[in-house]
């Protein structure tokens, strides 16, 4: 639950954050944003978990044929509040074995926020509204085939590039999070 004043707060971030990305969104208003968000109390939930870790949730696309506003993580590095993640369940488990505790994983927190992970095309797309992670790198949804096999993607910016690498499913980073993406 999100309390009036933290809804208030929240509100006029997103209405800040609207105005930057005004010239993408093809004539939508804030009004009608605004409207939707408060007759959607869980995805309000979900962006003010987004804003409270740190990711600095902005309204980046309206999906016309689904009629869903499209808000992504748009913070300049990975959001502070989640890094220090391993993957998911299964490699948290192989850590927790070994007697090295990450803050948590990937997949857990994202349902539990109620929110998508990026996957590389939407971290790609992101990627060319801005520049982002050139000192972090994000977990992206890994693909099954790639999963089965112990492994997770990640994205980064260097060297005014793009890449999309892989790393052990457990491996975890003091400057690595998650993006994340929430649909209204």
């Amino acid at each position: 639950m999100v309390s009036a004043n933290q809804r208030e707060r929240l509100l006029g971030l997103l209405k800040q954050r609207f105005d930057v990305y005004a010239g993408r969104l093809h004539g939508l208003e804030w009004s009608r944003v605004e409207a939707r968000l408060l007759d959607s109390p869980e995805k309000l939930v979900s962006l003010y978990e987004m804003e409270r870790t740190g990711g600095e949730p902005a309204l980046v696309a309206y999906d016309e044929s689904h009629d869903q506003l499209v808000f992504v993580d748009c913070a300049p590095e990975s959001p502070s509040g989640r890094r220090s993640l391993c993957y998911d369940g299964e490699a948290m488990s192989l850590r927790l074995k070994r007697g090295v505790r990450p803050k948590g994983n990937v997949v857990d927190m994202a349902a539990a926020m109620g929110v998508e992970v990026l996957t590389e095309e939407q971290y790609r797309w992101l990627q060319t509204i801005g520049e982002f992670d050139t000192r972090t790198s994000s977990w992206l949804k890994t693909p099954t085939n790639v999963r089965k096999l112990g492994g997770a993607l990640f994205g980064e910016r260097r060297y005014n590039t793009v890449f999309v690498c892989a790393n052990s499913a457990p491996s975890f980073y003091a400057s690595r999070g998650f993006r994340a993406l929430l649909k209204v």
